[in-house]
């Protein structure tokens, strides 16, 4: 599992970058989600990489 936390606004960001903050569900600067480790989620995470923190988790609690 991989923990996605929103670090900086998406004000005045490029369009591509927000659509891909909010398909991993992001919405509020400070906001976290635990998504599970797979292509498709770090391929969002690499387009707005400057956006987020990303942490590894052991386990799957959500």
């Amino acid at each position: 599992m991989i923990k996605v936390t929103l670090l900086r606004g998406l004000a005045g960001k490029p369009e591509d970058h927000i659509k891909a903050v909010k398909s991993l569900g992001l919405k509020k600067v400070g906001q976290s989600r635990m998504l599970p480790d797979s292509p498709v989620v770090w391929g969002n995470i690499k387009k707005a990489s400057y956006l987020i923190r990303v942490e590894r988790v052991e386990g799957g609690q959500a």
